[in-house]
C-alpha cells in the first residue's frame, strides 16, 4: 500500500496526516503503523491522522486517530488542528469534521492558528493508590480519558514513574492519559502530560483542555487559560457548565512525502 502524507507539529506534538478522501484506502495494520511511527523505519509521530470521506453531509472529512504503538484513540486536539490546518485551502476557515467521538468544529485563523470545538467535558474527582501514595486527582473525558494531577512543579513532578503506573492503574482498564498540572496564576498552567500507548509527548491538546477543565472545576483558574507544554504554548477556553472547550494553537507543516507498506 502506497500512499501520500503531510508531517506537521502542533505545540511540539509530531502529527501526520494522510488524505485518503478520494481513495477511502483502510489505514494501515497496528504493526505497519509502528514501523510507520518510528523515526528510523518511517517519518515518525506520535499520532497518525487517517482522513476520509465525511460521514455526514454538513461535514467535509472524517478522521481516525492513531498512537505510534498502533492503537486507535478517540480523539487529538493537536491532530485536529492539524488536519483543519490543511483542508483549510478547500474548504474554507470554518467548517465541521466527523470525528471517533461526534462532530468536531473547527476555525482557522488568520495567524495560522487554528481553533477546535472539543466537546464538553466530563469531570469527577477521585482519589488513586499509586506506589504506596495516596493521590487526589481529577478524571476529565475529552471525548478520550484523562486523569489530573495537581504538582508543585511540573519539572520535578515524577511523570516518569507515576504516569505508566496511572495509565495502567486496574481503576482504568482501557488505560487513560495522565497530566500533571502547576497552577502559575488563574490565567497560566504548566504541563506535562503522559499519553497512553506514546509516554511522556512535548504537547497534548486534549490534555490540556483536562487540565484546564479541572482547574476551572477546582476554582482555581479562569474562563481562558495559557497551557504551556514542554512543545509549545496552548489556549484553552470554557465557560463551565454546559458550554465546549475551545482549543487553539499552531498548526505547522514540517516535510511532505510518500511510503510504501
Amino acid at each position: 500500500m502506497q500512499f501520500g502524507y503531510v508531517k506537521m507539529q502542533g505545540a511540539g506534538n509530531r502529527i501526520v496526516v494522510v488524505d485518503q478522501r478520494e481513495r477511502d484506502l483502510p489505514p494501515p495494520s497496528a504493526e505497519q503503523i509502528r514501523v510507520f511511527g518510528n523515526d528510523d523505519l518511517g517519518p515518525g509521530f506520535d499520532q497518525l491522522m487517517w482522513v476520509g470521506p465525511a460521514r455526514n453531509p454538513a461535514s467535509v472529512a472524517s478522521y481516525r486517530v492513531f498512537n505510534n504503538d498502533g492503537s486507535e484513540v478517540e480523539q487529538c486536539g493537536n491532530g485536529v488542528r492539524c488536519v483543519a490546518r490543511i483542508l483549510a485551502a478547500d474548504s474554507g476557515r470554518k467548517f465541521t469534521l466527523d470525528g471517533p467521538a461526534g462532530s468536531v468544529a473547527v476555525h482557522a485563523l488568520a495567524d495560522g492558528r487554528v481553533s477546535v470545538d472539543m466537546g464538553r467535558p466530563v469531570f469527577e474527582t477521585s482519589t488513586l493508590e499509586v506506589n504506596g501514595q495516596r493521590l487526589d486527582v481529577s478524571l476529565v473525558s475529552m471525548g478520550n480519558p484523562h486523569c489530573v494531577l495537581l504538582v508543585d512543579d511540573t519539572k520535578t513532578a515524577d511523570v516518569g514513574t507515576l504516569g505508566p503506573l496511572i495509565e495502567r492503574h486496574e481503576q482504568f482498564p482501557e488505560r487513560i492519559n495522565v497530566g500533571f498540572m502547576q497552577v502559575r496564576d488563574r490565567e497560566t498552567v504548566d504541563l506535562r502530560v503522559h499519553e497512553r500507548g506514546v509516554g511522556e509527548t512535548l504537547a497534548c491538546g486534549t490534555g490540556a483542555c483536562a487540565a484546564a477543565v479541572a482547574g476551572r472545576e477546582l476554582g482555581l483558574l479562569d474562563e481562558t487559560v495559557n497551557v504551556y507544554l514542554p512543545g509549545g504554548k496552548l489556549v484553552v477556553s470554557w465557560r463551565r457548565g454546559a458550554d465546549t472547550v475551545w482549543l487553539t494553537g499552531d498548526a505547522e507543516i514540517l516535510s511532505e512525502g510518500i511510503i510504501d507498506l
